[in-house]
């Protein structure tokens, strides 16, 4: 664990972007270690023009510090401080806002959705998806019940093993309702805020339809079976790109409108030589009978 010199943190915290500064608010300094280990080291109320200061006594350079503020009762939180072997920091403001349960709709900006090759024991195809929400509203999304979520989003229909991801929305603020994901977190503005997400298609899967159920403002695709077929209208194919040591077809399809048919087609499986070994037996088998068959009923060679 390598240590550096004592840090300075300093910050303000704002009522939205280009807002009156947020006087008296809790400025918290959090340490996040190795396996999310750690908590809050320091603490200071913000001054009248919603400036802080905390103090990392001595920084771990394995670590990762960040500042939250609370306001409304929702937790908003700095970028990382970056260390980088100084004695001070400065970091961006920390946006705080009103909240509310109504508004104009979340918006996708964008949706990324990743699948993988079938896999060797089970057959099973992993897929993970990556989107972008943006919140329009001046204010941060709440929901007062479960019965009403922050946004909801359509999974292609047959898919198990849901799990929600890491990103700006909390894991455990998401869940699945039907072939639908919940959202129940805060979603505020300004940024888009992401989401992330994954599920397993069953080995029966040959055919997969991703559901365009709202306005997105762009759909990315990447298939790590090259051989499959991807269809949709205004469909960019942007070769095949490596992904950490895999190749994956890449394809885009820029503001797909609501009910748009995007299809995968999976190949009927992958050739394999050792696929081959039973068929080749059999038709070894079957020669070696047909010509132990010829052989008698041969007549004997005379004395």
């Amino acid at each position: 664990m390598a240590s550096a010199q004592r840090v300075a943190v300093s910050g303000r915290v704002q009522r939205g972007a280009g807002g009156a500064p947020l006087a008296g608010a809790w400025a918290i300094l959090h340490e996040i270690g190795m396996r999310g280990r750690g908590g809050p080291i320091d603490s200071v109320r913000t001054g009248a023009n919603g400036r802080y200061t905390l103090t990392i006594a001595r920084a771990d350079t394995s670590a990762v510090y960040v500042v939250s503020s609370w306001f409304s009762g929702i937790a908003y939180f700095s970028e990382a401080v970056p260390l980088r072997g100084r004695g001070s920091v400065e970091l961006q403001p920390i946006l705080v806002y009103d909240s509310s349960s109504t508004g104009p709709p979340i918006r996708v900006e964008r949706r990324l959705v990743t699948v993988a090759l079938p896999k060797k024991d089970d057959g099973t195809r992993a897929a993970l998806e990556l989107l972008e929400l943006r919140n329009p509203a001046q204010a941060t999304r709440v929901t007062n019940d479960t019965t009403h979520p922050t946004w909801t989003g359509a999974l292609p229909h047959g898919v198990v093993q849901f799990q929600a991801g890491q990103g700006d929305v909390s894991g455990e603020a998401v869940g699945l309702r039907g072939d639908s994901v919940v959202v129940f977190g805060p979603i505020p503005p300004g940024d888009p805020k992401q989401l992330s997400y994954s599920y397993t298609l069953p080995a029966t899967v040959t055919r997969l339809e991703v559901p365009i159920d709202q306005p997105t403002g762009e759909l990315d695709l990447l298939v790590e079976d090259t051989a499959a077929v991807v269809s949709t209208p205004s469909l960019e194919f942007d070769g095949v790109q490596p992904v950490d040591q895999r190749r994956f077809a890449s394809y885009r399809a820029p503001t797909p409108a609501v009910g748009t048919r995007v299809v995968i087609t999976f190949p009927h499986g992958r050739f394999s030589a050792q696929a081959l070994v039973p068929y080749a037996i059999a038709v070894l088998a079957s020669v070696l009978v047909v010509g132990l068959v010829i052989a008698l009923r041969k007549p004997a060679p005379d004395a």
